[in-house]
């Protein structure tokens, strides 16, 4: 029963994360309206030197800082869930690791570039342009690990061969779907302009909303799972 405690501990710390999220995104200046990848030095020196966009970026960013690291839990209540499930093997939990020690990381970079390019705004345009490119392109296109949990997870959910698995078929498909919406984003680096740009509708709305998507649709099939776990233990322990 404690470890089904500790579970629903970490569990309720996602709507948390998803409003730590939802704030960042409002507050920052260059999410609600997308910053363009065309932006000249000087365009992109003025953003960060506007004094309301300033402390904007810089809080923004700080808040950012705490969904990357707010990450971890949903992941390692992921990681337990497969190591509940049939497999010959533990090696989709070792994989599952592994992302989950990298897609918060992707976050962390893009936020330390974006709060460096704040912290000196009177640099050399050049060199603000440099790290606002920097933020972006970690932002945006370093999908990587994000794909990879979400196939590691659908593998380890199709191959689960329990009588009542852990979870649903459908949230393999689902997680397969999650893969594909965010594949495009890894080709920002090669576009300034149209939906693959950082900017654009595959790279940044799509992607950004499936992930959203995703961290909703995990949570509540987690609480099932956890739900489940705490009654076939008291069934167990009666």
């Amino acid at each position: 029963m404690r470890r089904a405690d500790g579970e629903t501990l970490l569990l309720w710390t996602l709507p948390v994360v998803a409003a730590i999220w939802l704030a960042a995104f409002l507050l920052f200046p260059g999410f609600v309206s997308p910053m363009s990848p065309t932006m000249s030095a000087e365009e992109v020196a003025a953003f960060y030197r506007d004094p309301e966009n300033l402390p904007r970026i810089r809080y923004s960013m700080i808040l950012f800082n705490w969904f990357a690291v707010g990450l971890i839990p949903i992941l390692a209540l992921l990681v337990l869930q497969i190591r509940r499930m049939a497999h010959r093997t533990p090696i989709f939990s070792y994989a599952l690791i592994a992302c989950a020690a990298g897609g918060p990381t992707v976050f962390l970079m893009a936020n330390l570039f974006w709060l460096t390019a704040a912290f000196r705004p009177t640099r050399d345009p050049q060199m603000t342009l440099l790290f606002n490119d920097l933020a972006w392109m970690t932002f945006s296109s370093q999908v990587g690990f994000l794909i990879a949990q979400s196939v590691i997870l659908a593998l380890a959910i199709h191959l689960d061969r329990q009588e009542r698995p852990v979870f649903a078929r459908w949230v393999a498909h689902f997680n397969l779907v999650v893969a594909a919406l965010l594949l495009p984003a890894a080709f920002a680096g090669a576009a300034l302009t149209g939906p693959f740009a950082w900017d654009g509708l595959l790279t940044f709305w799509v992607r950004n909303i499936a992930i959203g998507l995703w961290i909703v649709v995990m949570a509540v099939v987690l609480r099932r799972a956890i739900e489940r776990q705490r009654a076939e233990d008291e069934a167990v322990a009666a």
